[in-house]
Protein backbone atom coordinates (compact mmCIF):
# COMPACT_ATOMS: atom_id res chain seq x y z
CA UNK A 1 0.00 0.00 0.00
CA UNK A 2 1.32 3.68 -0.33
CA UNK A 3 3.05 5.06 -3.27
CA UNK A 4 4.67 2.64 -5.69
CA UNK A 5 6.85 3.25 -8.99
CA UNK A 6 7.36 0.58 -11.39
CA UNK A 7 9.20 0.39 -14.93
CA UNK A 8 7.13 -2.24 -16.90
CA UNK A 9 8.56 -1.23 -20.47
CA UNK A 10 11.63 1.10 -21.51
CA UNK A 11 11.16 4.44 -20.76
CA UNK A 12 7.79 4.56 -19.24
CA UNK A 13 7.68 4.98 -15.50
CA UNK A 14 4.58 3.89 -13.85
CA UNK A 15 3.57 5.47 -9.99
CA UNK A 16 0.60 3.54 -8.47
CA UNK A 17 -1.38 5.19 -5.37
CA UNK A 18 -2.70 2.28 -3.31
CA UNK A 19 -4.12 3.94 -0.23
CA UNK A 20 -7.45 1.62 0.92
CA UNK A 21 -10.49 2.29 0.92
CA UNK A 22 -11.06 5.22 -1.63
CA UNK A 23 -7.44 6.65 -1.90
CA UNK A 24 -7.59 9.45 0.17
CA UNK A 25 -4.25 11.09 0.60
CA UNK A 26 -3.12 11.43 4.51
CA UNK A 27 -0.13 14.27 5.09
CA UNK A 28 2.46 11.64 4.02
CA UNK A 29 0.89 10.12 0.61
CA UNK A 30 0.99 13.68 -0.95
CA UNK A 31 4.77 13.74 -0.02
CA UNK A 32 5.45 10.22 -0.94
CA UNK A 33 3.75 10.64 -4.70
CA UNK A 34 5.29 14.03 -5.30
CA UNK A 35 8.70 12.53 -4.31
CA UNK A 36 7.94 9.26 -7.04
CA UNK A 37 6.48 11.77 -9.41
CA UNK A 38 9.81 13.91 -9.15
CA UNK A 39 11.97 10.95 -8.95
CA UNK A 40 10.62 9.48 -12.20
CA UNK A 41 11.23 12.56 -14.14
CA UNK A 42 14.55 12.95 -13.16
CA UNK A 43 15.68 9.62 -14.49
CA UNK A 44 17.32 9.91 -17.74
CA UNK A 45 16.03 6.72 -18.64
CA UNK A 46 12.58 7.72 -18.30
CA UNK A 47 10.66 9.52 -21.07
CA UNK A 48 7.11 9.52 -19.95
CA UNK A 49 5.42 8.48 -16.58
CA UNK A 50 2.05 7.03 -16.01
CA UNK A 51 0.06 8.01 -12.98
CA UNK A 52 -2.15 5.36 -11.91
CA UNK A 53 -4.44 3.96 -8.78
CA UNK A 54 -5.71 0.99 -7.37
CA UNK A 55 -9.20 0.17 -6.59
CA UNK A 56 -12.58 1.67 -6.76
CA UNK A 57 -11.69 5.33 -7.84
CA UNK A 58 -7.98 7.27 -8.89
CA UNK A 59 -8.19 9.87 -6.07
CA UNK A 60 -10.86 11.25 -2.93
CA UNK A 61 -8.40 14.04 -2.33
CA UNK A 62 -6.72 14.45 1.30
CA UNK A 63 -8.20 12.28 4.56
CA UNK A 64 -10.46 14.81 6.24
CA UNK A 65 -10.16 12.38 9.25
CA UNK A 66 -7.11 12.53 9.82
CA UNK A 67 -6.88 16.13 9.92
CA UNK A 68 -10.12 16.25 12.77
CA UNK A 69 -8.52 13.60 14.75
CA UNK A 70 -5.16 15.62 14.76
CA UNK A 71 -4.78 18.68 17.42
CA UNK A 72 -3.18 21.96 16.30
CA UNK A 73 -2.35 22.85 13.00
CA UNK A 74 0.11 19.82 12.22
CA UNK A 75 -2.28 17.68 9.59
CA UNK A 76 -3.74 20.88 8.37
CA UNK A 77 -0.77 22.78 7.42
CA UNK A 78 0.91 19.15 5.82
CA UNK A 79 -2.18 18.69 3.90
CA UNK A 80 -1.38 22.19 2.64
CA UNK A 81 1.76 22.28 1.35
CA UNK A 82 1.34 18.79 0.52
CA UNK A 83 -1.25 19.14 -1.99
CA UNK A 84 1.29 21.85 -3.63
CA UNK A 85 4.28 19.74 -3.74
CA UNK A 86 1.97 16.85 -5.25
CA UNK A 87 0.39 18.91 -8.01
CA UNK A 88 4.14 20.85 -8.68
CA UNK A 89 5.52 17.28 -8.86
CA UNK A 90 3.51 16.33 -11.94
CA UNK A 91 3.07 20.13 -13.56
CA UNK A 92 7.31 20.29 -13.40
CA UNK A 93 7.95 16.57 -13.90
CA UNK A 94 10.82 16.52 -16.27
CA UNK A 95 8.94 14.07 -18.80
CA UNK A 96 5.18 14.00 -19.80
CA UNK A 97 2.78 12.78 -17.18
CA UNK A 98 -0.61 10.65 -18.24
CA UNK A 99 -3.06 9.89 -16.17
CA UNK A 100 -5.14 6.92 -16.09
CA UNK A 101 -8.19 7.69 -14.24
CA UNK A 102 -11.40 5.25 -12.89
CA UNK A 103 -14.27 6.07 -10.82
CA UNK A 104 -13.76 8.82 -8.91
CA UNK A 105 -11.49 11.63 -9.17
CA UNK A 106 -12.44 14.84 -6.99
CA UNK A 107 -10.45 17.26 -4.56
CA UNK A 108 -7.01 16.51 -4.70
CA UNK A 109 -7.45 14.28 -7.63
CA UNK A 110 -8.61 17.33 -9.50
CA UNK A 111 -4.95 19.05 -8.95
CA UNK A 112 -3.45 15.96 -9.83
CA UNK A 113 -4.79 15.51 -12.90
CA UNK A 114 -5.22 19.11 -13.76
CA UNK A 115 -1.73 19.41 -14.22
CA UNK A 116 -0.95 16.11 -15.83
CA UNK A 117 0.02 16.23 -19.74
CA UNK A 118 -2.72 13.43 -20.84
CA UNK A 119 -5.63 12.36 -19.44
CA UNK A 120 -6.80 8.93 -20.37
CA UNK A 121 -10.06 7.61 -18.77
CA UNK A 122 -12.70 4.69 -17.96
CA UNK A 123 -16.03 4.82 -18.89
CA UNK A 124 -17.18 5.03 -15.19
CA UNK A 125 -14.99 8.21 -14.51
CA UNK A 126 -16.38 11.38 -12.95
CA UNK A 127 -14.66 14.20 -12.22
CA UNK A 128 -15.24 17.46 -9.94
CA UNK A 129 -14.73 19.26 -6.77
CA UNK A 130 -16.99 18.82 -3.43
CA UNK A 131 -15.17 21.70 -1.92
CA UNK A 132 -17.34 23.92 -0.76
CA UNK A 133 -19.61 20.93 1.03
CA UNK A 134 -16.82 20.25 2.65
CA UNK A 135 -15.91 23.49 4.25
CA UNK A 136 -12.23 24.12 1.37
CA UNK A 137 -11.33 26.16 -1.64
CA UNK A 138 -8.82 25.10 -3.66
CA UNK A 139 -8.18 23.17 -7.01
CA UNK A 140 -10.47 25.32 -8.84
CA UNK A 141 -6.83 26.67 -10.80
CA UNK A 142 -6.62 22.73 -12.02
CA UNK A 143 -10.68 22.65 -12.84
CA UNK A 144 -10.31 25.64 -15.19
CA UNK A 145 -7.87 23.63 -17.56
CA UNK A 146 -9.89 20.60 -17.77
CA UNK A 147 -13.58 22.71 -19.24
CA UNK A 148 -14.32 26.07 -20.45
CA UNK A 149 -14.47 29.17 -17.40
CA UNK A 150 -17.95 28.97 -16.89
CA UNK A 151 -18.54 25.51 -16.65
CA UNK A 152 -15.70 25.46 -13.70
CA UNK A 153 -17.39 28.39 -12.44
CA UNK A 154 -20.57 26.24 -12.24
CA UNK A 155 -19.01 23.01 -11.07
CA UNK A 156 -17.41 24.25 -8.57
CA UNK A 157 -20.26 26.49 -6.80
CA UNK A 158 -22.46 23.69 -7.20
CA UNK A 159 -20.12 20.51 -6.03
CA UNK A 160 -21.37 18.73 -9.66
CA UNK A 161 -19.35 16.20 -11.15
CA UNK A 162 -18.68 15.61 -14.89
CA UNK A 163 -18.38 12.45 -16.66
CA UNK A 164 -15.33 11.64 -18.59
CA UNK A 165 -17.49 11.67 -21.91
CA UNK A 166 -18.15 15.07 -21.06
CA UNK A 167 -14.60 16.05 -20.60
CA UNK A 168 -13.90 14.31 -23.78
CA UNK A 169 -16.08 16.22 -25.70
CA UNK A 170 -14.78 19.33 -24.09
CA UNK A 171 -11.00 18.00 -25.02
CA UNK A 172 -9.27 17.47 -22.07
CA UNK A 173 -9.52 13.19 -21.55
CA UNK A 174 -7.18 11.72 -24.97
CA UNK A 175 -9.52 8.60 -24.79
CA UNK A 176 -12.20 7.23 -22.75
CA UNK A 177 -12.25 3.19 -22.98
CA UNK A 178 -13.98 0.54 -20.65
CA UNK A 179 -12.23 0.29 -16.96
CA UNK A 180 -10.85 -3.02 -18.13
CA UNK A 181 -9.04 -1.22 -20.78
CA UNK A 182 -7.74 1.65 -19.04
CA UNK A 183 -4.25 0.15 -17.91
CA UNK A 184 -3.72 -0.53 -21.37
CA UNK A 185 -4.25 2.07 -23.18
CA UNK A 186 -2.39 4.56 -20.86
CA UNK A 187 0.71 2.46 -21.29
CA UNK A 188 -0.35 2.74 -25.08
CA UNK A 189 -0.38 6.32 -25.29
CA UNK A 190 2.75 6.70 -22.75
CA UNK A 191 4.74 3.90 -24.80
CA UNK A 192 4.25 6.55 -28.11
CA UNK A 193 5.49 9.27 -26.13
CA UNK A 194 8.12 7.23 -24.75
CA UNK A 195 9.41 6.57 -28.20
CA UNK A 196 10.65 9.99 -28.88
CA UNK A 197 14.14 11.10 -28.37
CA UNK A 198 14.70 11.58 -24.48
CA UNK A 199 16.11 15.27 -24.74
CA UNK A 200 14.01 16.52 -26.89
CA UNK A 201 10.60 15.24 -25.30
CA UNK A 202 12.29 16.98 -22.11
CA UNK A 203 12.90 20.28 -24.02
CA UNK A 204 9.23 19.84 -24.81
CA UNK A 205 8.05 19.56 -22.19
CA UNK A 206 9.92 22.73 -20.89
CA UNK A 207 8.87 24.58 -23.54
CA UNK A 208 5.35 24.10 -23.22
CA UNK A 209 4.95 24.74 -19.52
CA UNK A 210 6.89 27.56 -20.58
CA UNK A 211 4.07 29.38 -22.70
CA UNK A 212 1.36 28.40 -20.31
CA UNK A 213 -0.54 31.37 -19.43
CA UNK A 214 -0.90 30.85 -16.22
CA UNK A 215 1.07 29.86 -13.69
CA UNK A 216 -0.23 27.19 -12.01
CA UNK A 217 1.52 27.05 -9.08
CA UNK A 218 1.43 30.64 -7.74
CA UNK A 219 -2.20 30.87 -9.03
CA UNK A 220 -3.58 27.43 -6.50
CA UNK A 221 -1.06 29.29 -3.93
CA UNK A 222 -3.28 32.19 -4.39
CA UNK A 223 -6.40 30.19 -3.81
CA UNK A 224 -4.80 28.51 -0.61
CA UNK A 225 -5.02 31.60 1.16
CA UNK A 226 -8.92 31.65 0.94
CA UNK A 227 -8.72 28.48 2.37
CA UNK A 228 -6.89 29.82 5.36
CA UNK A 229 -8.96 32.82 5.92
CA UNK A 230 -12.38 29.75 5.56
CA UNK A 231 -10.43 28.06 8.51
CA UNK A 232 -10.13 30.98 10.91
CA UNK A 233 -13.53 31.64 10.61
CA UNK A 234 -14.52 28.09 12.01
CA UNK A 235 -16.56 27.08 8.98
CA UNK A 236 -13.96 24.91 7.11
CA UNK A 237 -13.67 23.08 11.08
CA UNK A 238 -17.82 22.98 11.43
CA UNK A 239 -18.04 21.42 7.52
CA UNK A 240 -15.27 19.31 8.15
CA UNK A 241 -16.82 17.67 11.68
CA UNK A 242 -19.93 17.46 10.39
CA UNK A 243 -18.42 15.46 7.08
CA UNK A 244 -16.84 12.89 9.83
CA UNK A 245 -19.57 12.50 12.03
CA UNK A 246 -22.63 12.39 10.15
CA UNK A 247 -24.64 11.22 12.48
CA UNK A 248 -23.05 11.89 15.67
CA UNK A 249 -25.43 13.86 18.37
CA UNK A 250 -22.57 15.99 19.78
CA UNK A 251 -23.94 19.78 18.10
CA UNK A 252 -22.26 21.46 15.20
CA UNK A 253 -19.02 23.24 16.17
CA UNK A 254 -19.82 27.36 16.49
CA UNK A 255 -18.47 29.14 13.17
CA UNK A 256 -17.28 31.97 15.42
CA UNK A 257 -13.74 32.19 14.88
CA UNK A 258 -11.53 31.11 17.67
CA UNK A 259 -7.91 29.86 18.53
CA UNK A 260 -8.77 26.26 17.43
CA UNK A 261 -10.10 26.91 14.26
CA UNK A 262 -7.25 25.48 12.12
CA UNK A 263 -5.89 26.72 8.70
CA UNK A 264 -6.62 24.47 6.19
CA UNK A 265 -5.38 23.89 2.30
CA UNK A 266 -8.22 21.88 0.48
CA UNK A 267 -10.14 19.69 2.40
CA UNK A 268 -11.25 17.07 0.64
CA UNK A 269 -13.71 14.44 1.30
CA UNK A 270 -12.16 10.56 2.71
CA UNK A 271 -15.17 9.15 0.64
CA UNK A 272 -15.88 9.68 -2.58
CA UNK A 273 -19.63 10.85 -4.33
CA UNK A 274 -21.30 7.86 -5.51
CA UNK A 275 -20.02 7.33 -9.37
CA UNK A 276 -23.28 5.54 -10.31
CA UNK A 277 -24.78 9.14 -10.54
CA UNK A 278 -23.35 10.14 -13.24
CA UNK A 279 -22.58 13.35 -14.29
CA UNK A 280 -24.04 15.38 -11.04
CA UNK A 281 -22.86 14.41 -7.60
Amino acid sequence: MGVSTTSPEEGIAVITVDVPPVNALPVQGWYDLAAAVRGAGADPGVRCVVLTATGRGFNAGADIKEMQRTEGYTALVGTNRGCYEAFAAVYDCEVPVVAAVQGFCVGGGIGLVGNADSIVASDDATFGLPELDRGALGAATHLARLVPQHLMRTLYYTSRTVTADELHRHGSVWRVVPRERLHAAALELAREIAAKDGLLIRLAKASINGIDPVDVRRSYRFEQGFTFEANLSGVSDRYREEFVSPRSSKPSRSSKPSRSSKPSQVSEPSEPPDPSKGGAR
